[in-house]
């Protein structure tokens, strides 16, 4: 049964609960064959004419690259592409001849007597599709769901007591799951769905994929997390974990920063979902209803065209000789961060402070900038750490500080890229002190400053005598730290630590910060926005080439909906056909499973209900009819649960016991008379289950198994894997087969082909 969450979500934001307008232009769609316009999977028609398409690429994202004010002298609304924004940079990552269409939301909000001629100039103009959220919708998800609640979640913030964080609002998550809604419907209004790739991004969305995989099952569908995904003790505690974790499998690629945070979304979807997942070839897939999602681990990158076009400019080179002449004779180290309560600004003024303390020498010559951005979002945590990161700042430098010399300078304004660029290039060491954060980029644009250009080494005489050094101090915790091996990585909880890695960066020998300044330069050059984007929309393409070699059904009701995908010769049973079958015949054999088929899978009851017992008895009593069990089960279990079916045929332990109804006698299937192995392997099992809590051992007479369905997943597995190697060792010489299957390890008779070869040979023999 679908819990509340799910049901009815899918159609939580149709018909006339939001009346958004719909895109003024649809893009035709994508003639595969000539003059035969593709319907697969029911998509329905459009009424493109266009017979010649280029390579589409569908961005979806919460907010559009772009930036929007009102004309003053018309009122009208003018737009600009905002050229730092990351949508608009991986589009490098594309080829020239790629169409890229925008879906989102716009900074400012659109009275709705404007939204149609807004969406009619933002699409022939920008290639961008509006959602135009309504006021109160977009408070709640954005302001609401995505800030209050799984920002902090993913940032390991659990709303323990009123005060720490805000509990789950159920009003909050429909209306997640409502814009969610309306982006899925926007990418529909524009979709080839046959040949355009989606590409989702970022936390906002997840459970987008669902509506899109409900309506074109074969849609070519990626996601990318930018921030944290966090371990699965953190993320159960999220009451709708199932729903978006079943949103993000609906894409066929997910990428994430750091393997870690992939481990983390892998575990959970183990531990919560019973799902494995294995390495081919280097790609991790996880097995979902038939379909292989991919993994995929790749950090963002920086523009380098961008970062180095703002080095270049005559603004930035000022800027960094009047830093120049501001630092003389100090060493200045810089931190670049965002005000709120996971960057870490306040332990990083601690850190300093301890410097200071530890090594007096370096009073009145150190200097650490703090250029505070704004903060994303309001609220009276935001509030409390900007009161903290005053408070430390102010204390520092009333005691370290003098008339003419700050130890701690805080920049809290806007600052513009050529002076944040300027600030860059001059400091001697960059500090990330981030308790939690998904990447941050600042390490990244801080080594291609220093690195520096031709034009702003002439005209500040930078890197002309020596080779350009940098440093980096960053956080463990934060997505770039496993790309910058030459960093200096240090537990920003750890004030002393801290400190001296400080104190290490800016007393290294020059020679060593350049060879550390060399290696960071080729990773971060090379690995670029337009290589993260190649990359991920390369193994978008790998994860997607069978689409169509694969049969796809629909199954699921609201947020749990997914594809089955089958191979070609799988063709789903009519019951008409079945029924008509049955009527027909006058000979029937019916095999049926036990386990999963007459009982529920989970269920802690073993034995048949009433209800299956009188239909097996009714297809028992057919003369026509022969029926058989046929199961894993001992053949002891299996007699006394289906003792009133008299005329019911049984081949327990997969078949090595059989009878073909209660009169007659048990025939075995005499493969190995020697059992005696038995006897070592039981020893064994008994050991790991002793040390395996949730284990059990199942003994049947021609078998031995091990359970470890109610163990801890990962644990259980690592025990099964343990088990097969011992009991492979110690039955080397033995007549028994170790078999590894789901949730367990079962020890039985070694099958020998000896003799039915021989005959099937001599049989072939005799009849040519």
């Amino acid at each position: 049964m679908a819990s509340r969450s799910c049901a009815n979500f899918l159609d939580l934001a149709s018909g006339n609960l939001l009346d958004i307008p719909h895109t003024p232009r649809p893009l035709p769609r994508v003639m595969t064959v000539p003059g035969i316009i593709s319907d697969l999977d029911g998509y329905g028609s459009n009424d493109g004419d266009s017979d010649v398409c280029r390579e589409r690429k569908i961005i979806v994202a919460n907010m559009l690259p772009l930036h929007a004010q009102r004309d003053r002298v018309t009122a009208k609304w003018c737009f600009s592409f905002d050229e730092d924004a990351l949508l608009l940079h991986l589009k490098d990552g594309f080829s020239p001849e790629t169409e890229v269409i925008y879906v989102g939301s716009l900074k400012v909000e659109i009275d709705a007597s404007e939204q149609e001629e807004v969406a009619q100039k933002l699409l022939e103009d920008f290639n961008c599709v509006p959602t135009f959220l309504p006021h109160d919708l977009h408070k709640k998800f954005y302001h609401g769901f995505c800030k209050q609640q799984l920002w902090p979640l993913f940032h390991y913030m659990l709303p323990m007591c009123p005060d720490h964080g805000d509990r789950f609002d159920r009003v909050l998550w429909q209306a997640y799951v409502s814009a969610n809604k309306i982006f899925a419907d926007k990418v529909r209004e524009v979709i080839n769905p046959d040949d355009d790739y989606v590409w989702v991004q970022d936390y906002h969305l997840m459970v987008l994929p669902t509506f899109l995989r409900k309506r074109f099952h074969r849609v070519k569908l990626g996601f990318f997390l930018h921030s944290p995904f966090p371990s699965s003790e953190i993320y159960r505690t999220l009451p709708v974990r199932d729903e978006i974790l079943r949103g993000l499998l609906n894409c066929d690629l997910i990428g994430f920063q750091t393997f870690d945070y992939a481990r983390h979304f892998l575990s959970c979807c183990s531990r919560m979902l019973g799902l494995d997942y294995e390495s081919k070839r280097g790609h991790i897939g996880l097995d979902y209803s038939g379909r292989t999602v991919y993994i995929k681990i790749l950090p963002v990158g920086v523009h380098m065209g961008r970062l180095e076009s703002v080095l270049n400019l005559h603004s930035t080179s000022a800027k960094i000789k009047e830093i120049q002449k501001q630092f003389e004779g100090k060493k200045l180290i810089l931190g670049v961060d965002d005000m709120d309560i996971f960057k870490g600004i306040s332990l990083k003024f601690l850190a300093v402070e301890q410097l200071l303390q530890q090594h007096p020498e370096l009073q009145g010559k150190l200097v650490l900038v703090q250029i505070v951005n704004p903060a994303r979002s309001t609220g009276k945590d935001v509030q409390e750490a900007k009161r903290e990161t005053y408070l430390t700042a102010e204390r520092i430098n009333e005691t370290y500080g003098s008339s003419n010399y700050e130890p701690v300078i805080l920049i809290d304004r806007p600052v513009a890229r050529y002076e944040k660029s300027a600030y860059y290039a001059v400091a001697e060491c960059c500090i990330v002190n981030a308790v939690r954060d998904g990447m941050n980029l600042v390490p990244y644009k801080y080594i291609v400053c220093r690195q520096g250009t031709p034009y702003m080494d002439k005209e500040t005489g930078m890197n002309l005598v020596s080779p350009p050094t940098s440093m980096l101090v960053v956080s463990e915790f934060i997505g770039c730290s496993p790309s910058l091996s030459g960093a200096i990585r240090v537990n920003p909880w750890d004030t002393d630590a801290v400190a001296e890695a400080l104190n290490l960066a800016i007393t290294m020998p020059n020679s060593e910060k350049q060879l550390r300044h060399e290696k960071h330069y080729r990773y971060v050059s090379s690995h670029d926005v337009a290589y993260w984007a190649r990359s991920f929309m390369h193994d978008l393409d790998r994860a997607c080439k069978d689409h169509y070699s694969k049969r796809c059904w629909g199954i699921g009701l609201g947020l749990g909906f997914r594809v089955v995908s089958l191979s070609p010769s799988f063709r789903k049973l009519s019951i008409d056909h079945i029924v008509s079958a049955y009527k027909r015949t006058t000979r029937r054999a019916i095999f049926l499973d036990y386990d999963g088929t007459v009982v529920p899978q989970s269920s802690i009851i073993k034995s048949p209900s009433p209800e299956v017992i009188s239909v097996l008895s009714t297809l028992c009593s057919d003369p026509k009819n022969t029926v058989f069990i046929v199961s894993g089960r001992g053949r002891s279990s299996l007699s006394e649960w289906l003792a009133p079916c008299e005329m019911l045929g049984i081949a327990a332990e997969h078949g090595y016991f059989m009878r073909w109804n209660e009169s007659t006698k048990w025939e075995s299937c005499n493969l190995a008379a020697d059992l005696d192995w038995k006897k070592v392997v039981e020893p064994v099992m008994r050991l790991y289950t002793e040390a395996t809590d949730g284990s059990n051992i199942e003994i049947k007479e021609s078998a031995l198994v091990w359970h470890h369905q109610d163990a801890d997943p990962d644990f259980g597995s690592c025990q099964a894997k343990e088990l097969m190697d011992h009991l492979e060792n110690v039955l080397a010489n033995e007549p028994a087969v170790v078999k590894r299957g789901q949730h367990i390890v079962e020890v039985k008779p070694q099958v020998r082909f000896s003799l039915s070869l021989t005959h099937t040979h001599t049989h072939t023999h005799t009849h040519t």
